[in-house]
């Protein structure tokens, strides 16, 4: 059984408990890492200027305390899988058991993905992509 990492689990912990335990069910049936939970002014700055987020701090929501999103990807033997494919295939899991643990009262939030902000499961109509982003809404 898959399991995370101690740096994935410090990252989850800066989380809110929702995305704590979306991501503590995912990792019991897909292997998965978290990348980043929470991020200061340096890291949200820098993820700006490098074009990976569209806001600066403190306007994100990996910028709340606990943060209200995560990055997570799928971890194959030799490190993670970011080609897009599988990005989607990670996400579609992800999404799914969110929508289960909420149905079932576990979670309170619904879950959006950073490869559909809008939330209309249409992925081609964005201009802003970031699969392995999970954010409460």
């Amino acid at each position: 059984m898959p399991k995370f990492s101690e740096t994935s689990k410090r990252r989850l912990a800066s989380c809110h408990s929702d995305l704590q335990k979306l991501f503590n069910t995912v990792i019991q049936f897909y292997d998965c890492t978290i990348v980043c939970g929470y991020r200061g002014p340096t890291e949200q700055n820098l993820a700006f200027k490098e074009g990976k987020s569209k806001l600066q701090f403190p306007d994100s929501k990996h910028n709340r305390s606990p943060s209200l999103a995560v990055d997570a990807a799928p971890y194959e033997k030799y490190g993670i899988d970011w080609t897009r494919e599988q990005g989607y295939f990670f996400a579609g899991f992800v999404l799914g058991i969110a929508k289960i643990l909420k149905k079932h009262g576990v979670i309170d939030s619904r879950i959006r993905l950073g490869a559909d902000w809008d939330s209309d499961h249409d992925i081609n109509d964005q201009t802003f992509i970031d699969i392995p982003h999970f954010e409460i809404l």
